[in-house]
């Protein structure tokens, strides 16, 4: 006899209620490949920039300008992806343009080249994210949507973790004891294998087979830029948690203000990958079991308390507790965040939904982290972590207030 949580099978024969569909699989991998290739990467960058001649100011540019163009086009391809009947074809061409253009950072001559190779990164990023959400979202059970974005955050997560342990593994083989020890010529082998990874994410796309959707209704449908009133209600939490969740790259900067090895730094940064891949997935059975609100109510008032704890940390032992406890906050909120936006939006109009909050949460972080550095600068790290707590607070406050039930 079936539960009331048991559901018919979907159409590529599997159980939703017990196993993820194979699209929300096979993304999953693709994400996986994908953050191997990027974060092999990206945290080289300031050094290569900085080998090339680089200004400070100038590497912040790279990354703003680079966020800037991705975020733009999340909400444009979310507008195109509702109008069209299956929404792969978008997400293979924007993993595939930064397949393309990420290795080519390795023939960097000048700091011009790589804010060039940043922004076609990023440019794939922004073309491929929010129809690649929306697909999760169509092809998915709502009892398991939650679960869902929290296996595919998993995935990036991994990948970030498997990236970082790639990159240090090539520094090693070639001489290199840490990355600040390696010469240029080094870092350009470690861009071109990063690579590698990329062609796997390809591989794994192409095999990702997208089951069949209704068409699509008229484009009259979608000329209005009017979302749901509940999603409009839960954008205003959304935004104060993005507010508070400045880059986690300041908990880098505060073992270096410890004093910190620059071995620290990668171990640091693996752990914290390790602790969000191994708790978004659970995060996301938790979500869809006792209610996404509810979930992200607590994640955010974990992390209100981890990151404000941060910023008291006076050990480096004590910082990669604190860190790993951290980590644990996004593995409950991640998956639920998405859960959230594909259960309010409209019907048909998810690509849209996801344009909006891809966008707005993209370009909410970007004024959080300059505001976290200001504060930093000025108050001191105590100050900055606490206040972005406070931020997180007042976020589940607010999703508590504006959501009584769910």
């Amino acid at each position: 006899m079936k539960s009331e949580n048991d559901i018919d099978p979907k159409s590529d024969g599997e159980n939703a209620g017990t196993r993820l569909p194979q699209a929300v699989i096979g993304l999953g991998l693709v994400s996986l490949f994908t953050d191997i290739s990027s974060e092999a990467i990206f945290p080289l960058l300031p050094l290569f920039l900085t080998m090339l001649g680089a200004s400070n100011a100038f590497i912040g540019l790279v990354e703003g300008a680079a966020d800037l163009v991705a975020n733009a086009l999340k909400y444009v391809t979310g507008v195109i992806a509702d109008r069209r009947e299956r929404m792969k074809p978008l997400v293979l061409v924007g993993y595939g343009i930064s397949t393309i253009v990420r290795p080519l950072v390795a023939f960097a001559l000048a700091p011009w080249h790589v804010l060039a190779v940043r922004i076609g990164d990023r440019v794939g990023k922004g073309v491929r994210t929010t129809p690649r959400d929306a697909l999760i979202a169509a092809v998915t059970d709502p009892s398991q949507c939650a679960r869902a974005y929290g296996f595919h955050r998993a995935m990036d997560h991994a990948g970030a973790a498997l990236g970082t342990l790639l990159a240090t593994g090539i520094l090693f083989f070639l001489g290199a004891t840490d990355a600040a020890s390696a010469n240029v010529h080094q870092l350009r082998a470690v861009f071109i294998w990063a690579g590698v990874p990329g062609v796997f994410a390809m591989i794994a796309l192409a095999l990702t087979h997208e089951p069949p959707r209704p068409v699509p209704a008229s484009v009259a449908q979608f000329d209005s830029l009017a979302l749901p009133l509940g999603l409009k209600r839960a954008l205003g939490p959304l935004m104060l948690f993005a507010i508070a969740n400045a880059t986690d790259a300041f908990i880098l900067v505060k073992a270096a203000r410890l004093g910190a090895a620059s071995v620290i730094a990668p171990l640091l940064w693996l752990v914290l990958h390790i602790i969000k891949a191994s708790t978004a997935t659970a995060g996301g059975r938790l979500a869809d079991r006792y209610g996404k609100r509810n979930a992200l109510a607590l994640g955010w008032t974990v992390y209100a308390v981890t990151w404000s704890a941060v910023g008291f940390a006076n050990s480096v032992w004590l910082l990669f507790v604190l860190t790993a406890m951290y980590g644990s906050s996004h593995g409950l909120v991640e998956g639920a965040e998405k859960a959230l936006v594909a259960e309010l939006a409209a019907g048909s109009g998810k690509g849209k939904a996801f344009g909006v909050y891809n966008m707005l949460m993209g370009l909410t972080a970007l004024v959080s982290s300059a505001m976290f550095g200001m504060v930093w600068d000025l108050c001191g790290s105590v100050t900055a972590f606490a206040a972005s707590g406070s931020f997180a607070l007042l976020a589940a406050i607010a999703l508590v207030v504006l959501f009584p039930r769910q």
